[in-house]
């Protein structure tokens, strides 16, 4: 039996072959010329590792066996690999002293098709969240080996980093505390206001509107609305600059990512309250227990999945939208997205938005499985688990 995503997999992937597979370029800034992945090796190394890929693509195709889906986007992600190294030495040699290599269209294209190769083949295996926690864990453990190994390194994107290196985990560790930071704001005032608007239907009828409309405000004017008032508190108020509060910076994208914030987990609190079985409430009441008790011992336990859901909605937000902070000074990965604009060098703005991308799967991935855990099923499963 076939499997229909898999056959679309390996016509994608084959289609995905035509286009360039890696630019050579003079420098860092001008634009390269593109080379197929058959031309970057000899004939030997390069029919092999083509043949590798094309055999991880056909593997996907079987739809009565995942694992082979799996094994198949292993091998073929493989071939991808080796392939830039062989192209990376190749196009390199005699090209000069400032040349660059980078990954073209075609590379992307094929890492999309055969990462969703690998999850539609995962999904059909059906993990639960302690395994799928391990092959997070494995899957990381290999790309940090692979980046760390350098045999990536003369890759332009990997030049940019080793020359930014104390400026990329800078900006790392900024954009945790962008995201990371505004997301347990957001639920120190959410949670309260859900549990209020969950209590009193009025005041959610009135809420949630306000908050509806702040989501609907372009994320740049939001910035664009906090530099003023911002700027007017860092100048008014006596000690507000010392602690970091003005018109530019860390304060406005904190602030303005609270805000967009709020709405999730205020309203996911309310609906994850309000979805306890009438029954479990009349015999919490029956019991003689008062709304706190009712609240810690009934209502967020079991409204936990649906809290948990909306914390993940902000935080892969928020991961995302810290990147435009860089426009105001905020600091992330943005500033290296728009230097790299600026500049017009297509591996510096990589550099900026490929570990956003990798830090927004990671993050959604890590709140999947926290969410599958708090399922009462999972509960039951692995407590009464030997």
């Amino acid at each position: 039996m076939l499997s229909a995503p898999g056959l679309l997999f390996f016509i994608l992937g084959c289609a995905a072959l035509t286009a360039p597979y890696m630019t050579l370029a003079a420098n860092r800034i001008v634009a390269g010329d593109g080379f197929r992945a058959w031309q970057l090796a000899a004939p030997g190394p390069s029919v092999l590792a083509l043949g590798v890929l094309a055999a991880g693509l056909a593997m996907g195709v079987l739809g009565a066996w995942p694992t082979l889906r799996v094994i198949g986007a292993a091998l073929g992600l493989g071939a991808l690999i080796w392939l830039l190294t062989l192209g990376s030495t190749t196009l390199l040699d005699g090209a000069g002293e400032y040349a660059r290599v980078s990954p073209a269209a075609g590379f992307w294209c094929l890492v999309v098709v055969l990462a969703l190769l690998l999850a539609d083949g995962l999904t059909n295996l059906s993990p639960g969240p302690w395994a799928r926690l391990g092959i997070l864990g494995v899957i990381l453990g290999l790309l940090a080996a692979l980046l760390t190994s350098g045999l990536l390194s003369q890759l332009s994107i990997m030049q940019e980093f080793s020359s930014r290196k104390p400026a990329f985990f800078d900006a790392l560790s900024r954009h945790l505390w962008l995201s990371l930071g505004s997301l347990l704001l957001a639920a120190i005032i959410g949670l309260p206001l859900g549990i209020a608007c969950y209590r009193k239907p009025r005041l959610q009828d009135t809420l949630l509107p306000a908050l509806s409309f702040l989501q609907t405000i372009p994320s740049l004017a939001m910035f664009g609305i906090m530099i003023p008032l911002l700027g007017w508190v860092g100048d008014t108020i006596p000690g507000a600059q010392a602690i970091g509060i003005a018109g530019i910076g860390f304060a406005p994208a904190f602030i303005a990512l609270v805000l967009y914030s709020l709405l999730p987990v205020v309203a996911n609190t309310a609906a994850g309250l309000g979805s306890t079985p009438p029954a479990a409430q009349e015999a919490a009441r029956g019991m003689g227990m008062t709304f706190i008790q009712r609240l810690a011992k009934v209502e967020l336990p079991l409204g936990l999945p649906i809290i948990l859901a909306g914390l993940r909605i902000v935080l892969v937000q928020n991961i995302g939208l810290a990147v435009i902070a860089g426009l105001i000074g905020g600091g992330g990965f943005g500033a290296f997205v728009f230097q790299g604009l600026n500049q017009t060098a297509i591996d510096l703005i990589l550099l900026g938005a490929l570990p956003t991308v990798a830090l927004a799967l990671v993050a959604g991935v890590l709140m999947d499985i926290l969410v599958a855990l708090t399922q009462p099923h999972t509960r039951h499963v692995s407590e009464s688990a030997p």
